[in-house]
């Protein structure tokens, strides 16, 4: 449990676990909007038994990471300066395995875009490439504008406890793991989040037309519950040239607490084809 100061100065909150014997990639987990590192908690002991180091954290605004006020430090690029301190933090000699979930799998594609030779393969979970059509971006936005708003008037225990909750934490709120993730997500800084929302998920750029230069190994992952995202991993898979499609039964959004059995064995089985 650190803290890593980013390009800018911003205080990020990270933890990284290391296995008594390394042999695999270290794999970072980067969050979807509203959530924290806490959504991913679930994963560390089978990753570490299989000699994988993970990294989880906190995007600026979120969790236990700094929340600026200036709204000029929130941008997609500042999100991209994050991950690399992160990355240089707990990974500085080796390629690692970008994973993200939702606006978390964005930031992955961006990053390895920008940063080719860091990322050993990406892990893109309930998630998209942005959207390029102008109505579509504007649709986006003002869903996340509205998010943000609601945050402001009524907090994050109703939202998380209301229609929301199934994308924060997942369609099985009674589960351990969801419990844990709730009690994070409700203790952030609703400033700070509000305003990511409207700086960076918002209107962040799409990589649509990116995707097919990205040759790295991806496991494109959707819960076939997750209606908004099923159009768009299909996308996703089709344009990486080296992606494999995976359409999770019975789980919607937060594939990896929903059905984290079937999450972990098809992530194990994505590492473990790097290193062969």
């Amino acid at each position: 449990m650190s803290e890593v100061a980013s390009a800018d100065g911003a205080r990020l909150y990270y933890e990284h676990h290391v296995p008594t014997r390394t042999t695999g990639a270290t794999v970072i987990f980067t969050c979807a909007y509203c959530t924290t590192h806490e959504n991913w908690r679930g994963q560390i002991d089978k990753l570490l038994d299989a000699g994988h180091p993970v990294v989880l954290w906190d995007l600026r605004g979120h969790g236990l990471s700094e929340s600026p006020t200036d709204p000029d430090a929130y941008s997609i690029e500042r999100v991209v300066e994050d991950l690399d301190a992160v990355a240089a933090a707990t990974t500085p000699d080796r390629p690692f395995v970008a994973a993200g979930l939702s606006f978390g799998g964005l930031a992955s594609q961006h990053y390895a875009l920008r940063h080719r030779g860091r990322v050993a393969g990406l892990v893109l979970i309930g998630s998209g490439p942005g959207f390029k059509n102008p109505e579509a971006a504007a649709g986006w936005a003002a869903q996340v504008e509205r998010t943000a708003r609601f945050l402001e008037t009524r907090g994050f225990e109703d939202f998380v406890n209301g229609k929301a909750g199934t994308t924060c934490v997942g369609r099985r709120p009674e589960l351990p793991a969801a419990r844990a993730a709730a009690r994070a997500i409700v203790a952030q800084s609703v400033p700070g989040v509000a305003r990511f929302g409207r700086e960076v998920s918002g209107p962040a750029p799409s990589t649509i037309d990116e995707l097919p230069g990205l040759d790295v190994p991806a496991l494109v992952m959707v819960g076939e519950l997750d209606a908004p995202f099923l159009r768009a991993a299909e996308v996703m898979a089709a344009k990486l040239p080296n992606a494999r499609h995976v359409v999770v039964p019975d789980a919607g959004h937060i594939v990896n607490i929903e059905q984290a059995e079937r999450f972990d064995t098809e992530l194990l089985g994505f590492l473990g084809a790097l290193e062969g």
